[in-house]
């Protein structure tokens, strides 16, 4: 059979048995970001292009490569959001949330998109978790927010992750660097690719973001920010490493991360995990104090992570990390001829209103292949009505792997029945079938 088409390069399906799995790993990164105080935010998949120029950074590869931008019918220029921060920075100001009191504290689950060579872990469509504060300059926020990320992965069970830290200063500090870098490099500039001759004299520090080899590899023997970090940013990055040795959260400082958006100030991390191949950082995230003026709003710091969902999937595989299975359904209601297929319809319906987990035919199959279906679902119990069950009021709940069963009845006793039997027939080894 020939299809008529497959899912688009650089995205997946997720099944019913991962979706379930995803579903789990968000619950838990949801209960963590709620028990630190962070709310949901929802913002949409597709946002004015010039958002993410401006905060994205137009010297970046995001906005210079790999954005979905297209015009409308209406002659604007929108693109798919390729990172969640942005459009929760414009949410927070278009509708005066600075106005609620602060911090603010957002969360949202989300998926980007960006137009990017796939590979293991790189994906064209990708999923985040996002947390945002608003509000908050001081170092101890920083520390909460990496606390909140550690807390997910230790939660979830994840083993051997780096946490890496930097420090990238504030514009004014950084004015000295870019000069530095701007000197050291012009000095190599034969051995530099072309977009990075081009960030030379724009933003040199995005050469320290490159994946060429030869720009990598000039840019590990390249001046670092630590020499020429301000008082006030070299104390604030202290501060940062103090709370984090007072909460016992090990770390490296890495002079070389600087992340790969045009947005961040100061503080800057990635949690880094061997489990990915090329694709190491799980994490990542950092403080952006200047991003609210520059669209507009009030100077207002912030902070923010992503956690990228692809990604911590693959680690929970690759570590073997036990999942939950997903719910089998509890008890199957096998039905012969229409009298009893209605009767079963408003059975399963009472069930499920009462949150049981129930099913019953909808194909229209025989006795057997209804019985060979449940089996096949994984039905805990069944049940079979026919003409006597309907006559008499009472019918046999079974256990399909253990074989107990007992008669209950289907009327108006029907639900009691259910709940009190098949509790009995789960916990009591001693349950005494029926005869026949």
């Amino acid at each position: 059979m020939a299809l008529l088409t497959k899912a688009p390069k650089g995205t997946q399906d997720l099944l019913p048995k991962q979706s379930w799995q995803w579903q789990i790993v968000e619950d838990v990164l949801v209960r963590e970001g709620e028990s630190y105080g962070f709310a949901e935010i929802r913002t949409p998949v597709f946002e004015h292009t010039e958002l993410f120029q401006r905060s994205v950074g137009e010297t970046t590869d995001v906005v210079q490569k790999e954005m979905y931008t297209f015009e409308d019918k209406g002659k604007r220029s929108v693109t798919l959001r390729p990172e969640g921060t942005a459009g929760a920075v414009r949410a927070f100001l278009e509708h005066g949330l600075y106005n609620d009191g602060l911090p603010a504290k957002l969360y949202y689950l989300t998926s980007c998109y960006r137009y990017e060579n796939t590979q293991k872990g790189r994906l064209r469509e990708f999923h985040q978790f996002g947390a945002e504060v608003f509000g908050a300059a001081d170092s101890s926020a920083d520390a909460e927010l990496i606390a909140l990320a550690s807390d997910m992965f230790e939660c979830l069970g994840i083993r051997g992750l780096r946490l890496e830290l930097n420090s990238i200063g504030c514009p004014k500090c950084r004015a000295n660097y870019h000069a530095a870098l701007k000197e050291y490099f012009a000095g190599h500039q034969e051995q530099l690719c072309g977009t990075c001759l081009e960030r030379l004299a724009r933003n040199p520090m995005r050469i320290l973001d490159c994946k060429n080899p030869e720009c990598a590899k000039l840019a590990a023997d390249s001046p670092t920010i630590q020499e020429y970090l301000c008082n006030d940013c070299r104390d604030h990055f202290e501060h940062l490493k103090g709370y984090l040795d007072h909460a016992q959260i090990s770390y490296t400082v890495n002079p070389r991360i600087v992340r790969g958006l045009d947005y961040y100030t100061r503080t800057v991390f990635e949690f880094i995990s061997n489990d990915l191949g090329a694709q190491s950082t799980v994490c990542g995230g950092g403080r952006y104090d200047g991003l609210m003026k520059e669209m507009g709003g009030p100077d207002t710091p912030a902070l923010g992570f992503a956690i990228g969902l692809e990604r911590l999937m693959m680690i929970l595989q690759a570590q073997e990390i036990a999942m939950p299975d997903r719910p089998a359904c509890e008890i199957y209601i096998a039905a012969i001829g229409e009298r009893a297929q209605k009767k079963a319809f408003a059975l399963v319906r009472e069930l499920r209103q009462a949150g049981v987990a129930a099913q019953f035919d909808i194909c229209a199959r025989s006795i057997k292949a209804q019985m060979k279906y449940a089996d096949k679902i994984g039905a805990q119990c069944s049940m079979v009505l026919g003409d006597n069950e309907l006559d008499t009021g009472r019918a046999v709940l079974k256990g399909m792997k253990s074989g107990k069963q007992c008669e209950i009845g289907i009327n108006e006793s029907f639900l009691h029945d259910y709940v009190h039997t098949y509790t009995n027939m789960l916990e009591s080894p001693e349950f005494e079938e029926i005869e026949g």
